[in-house]
């Protein structure tokens, strides 16, 4: 008999990390382009619920996207 190859790790509800680069804007210092890292829930794969959303400067520093105004262009 042979053997089914199924995924060992396939959970009905996960925790998923991604990171993307986004255009932010902000009044002094004009156009951003910020690596934002977002904590996801998903249920089956697909991403229903975020936990936390967190953005890079170019210093390295990682801040809450929460605290800064910066708008979404």
């Amino acid at each position: 008999m042979g053997k089914f190859n199924t995924p060992t790790n396939m959970k009905v509800i996960s925790v998923k990390r991604k990171s993307r680069f986004e255009n932010r804007y902000h009044p002094n210092m004009g156009r951003l382009i910020t690596k934002v890292i977002r904590i996801q829930k998903t249920f089956l794969g697909i991403p229903y619920k975020t936990l936390h959303m967190c953005r890079e400067t170019y210093k390295g520093e990682i801040k809450d996207c929460e605290d800064c105004k910066l708008s979404k262009i």
